[in-house]
């Protein structure tokens, strides 16, 4: 990935002191996390029965283990409280690594998304939200998240389709719309949004059959939080995949 610019993860670290601001740029980051997390299992139901037999030196207890790949600031970290994971983190940004400390990740790494930094079947979960459509090959991140996750673990997905309608939404209406939590402009690049046939295909390919399911926010918290009555907004899972779309599967 040399060499590429436009679009890119690292684009976030001009944005390091808004990771936490619910009415910023990244805010519609954290309402995808919580809904992301939803579909995380608990350890001990499902993901606990592949948990590391190494032993946690803090709980004194093996624990399963977690890996949020392209974990940013952490908004991901305080949905997973009580589920019994380690979780471990990578990033491109070491500003938002530091964030991610200090909001319920046991361990983060700044690494390459193509070239994890981790041995085969290491994880119970493996999840990667709003990263696919920010690197050139998306699909060879893909590979990688089911290289690393165990058999029987869970892998949970979530990016922008390549169609007409998401391109309208994503670009044109929400970069350009001054409301609040509107995405800076040139955050997204229509180019890079991920095929939803192909991406099933090649986690397939490597041992994992996903379940698409398209992703909104609950039309209620959002008409209360334009009108700044609340700060954060649920997203609804739908049948429609054509705007937001998250895939989760086991791996054989």
């Amino acid at each position: 990935m040399a060499g590429y610019r436009r679009n890119f993860i690292s684009d976030y670290d001009g944005l390091a002191g808004q990771w936490w601001d619910p009415r910023g740029p990244l805010a519609p980051l954290g309402w995808i996390a919580r809904a992301r997390a939803a579909f995380v299992p608990d350890a001990g139901a499902g993901a606990g029965a592949n948990a590391d037999t190494r032993t946690d030196t803090a709980a004194g207890a093996p624990r399963a283990r977690l890996l949020d790949v392209a974990c940013g600031g952490g908004l991901f970290g305080p949905h997973l409280a009580g589920k019994g994971y380690r979780v471990f983190g990578v990033d491109l940004s070491a500003t938002a690594l530091k964030e991610a400390l200090g909001h319920g990740f046991d361990a983060v790494a700044r690494a390459d998304v193509t070239r994890l930094p981790f041995a085969d079947e290491s994880f119970d979960v493996v999840t990667a939200g709003q990263c696919l459509e920010h690197v050139p090959d998306p699909f060879a991140v893909v590979a990688e998240l089911c290289r690393v996750l165990r058999p029987g673990g869970t892998l949970i997905v979530d990016t922008i389709p390549d169609t007409r309608v998401a391109r309208l939404v994503a670009i044109t209406f929400a970069e350009n719309v001054p409301l609040p939590g509107r995405p800076a402009r040139g955050t997204h690049d229509h180019r890079l949004f991920v095929n939803r046939e192909r991406l099933a295909r090649v986690a397939r390919s490597h041992g994992v059959e996903l379940r698409l399911l398209g992703l909104r926010p609950r039309s209620r918290d959002f008409i209360r939080y334009l009108a700044g009555r609340c700060e954060e907004v649920r997203m609804v899972p739908i049948k429609s995949t054509s705007v937001l779309y998250l895939g989760v599967g086991t791996k054989r």
